[in-house]
């Protein structure tokens, strides 16, 4: 299980003013927050994790390396925060969650029989359109 509580301070926050209608409250409240966090230099997780983190999360990670998420939902600034943390650590569930091993299974002889005749069906059908056209000539 992933314990957010040791990740929280390794996070570091960046406000901005959130884009969109919203009149004059848009334009002078810092209500967007963009979660940043480096996972290189996370001491959450180890070597092998880290590497699993980059390869799932590879579309939230820039340049630099730094995983982001931003939110601006809300107009508060802290339901933002809050919903960004929700964001991150269910992100962080779906990258460590295993895929499940598909059981090879073979179609069932009822199955095979029922391909077989409707492939003879169809055959039969095109054999008789080609006989009209020879008888045709």
């Amino acid at each position: 299980m992933i314990d957010i509580g040791k990740i929280l301070p390794e996070i570091k926050w960046k406000t901005s003013r959130s884009s969109g209608a919203g009149g004059q409250h848009v334009n002078k409240v810092e209500t967007r927050v963009e979660l940043i966090w480096s996972i290189d230099d996370s001491d959450a997780f180890d070597d092998e994790q880290k590497s699993l983190l980059k390869l799932k999360l590879v579309a939230n990670i820039n340049k630099k390396g730094l995983f982001g998420i931003a939110c601006d939902t809300h107009r508060s600034q802290l339901k933002n925060k809050e919903v960004a943390v929700r964001k991150f650590e269910k992100l962080l569930v779906v990258a460590f969650k295993e895929k499940k091993k598909r059981k090879p299974t073979k179609p069932s002889k009822a199955a095979v029989n029922e391909r077989i005749k409707a492939k003879e069906k169809r055959g039969e059908i095109k054999k008789s359109r080609s006989v009209l056209r020879i008888g045709r000539e």
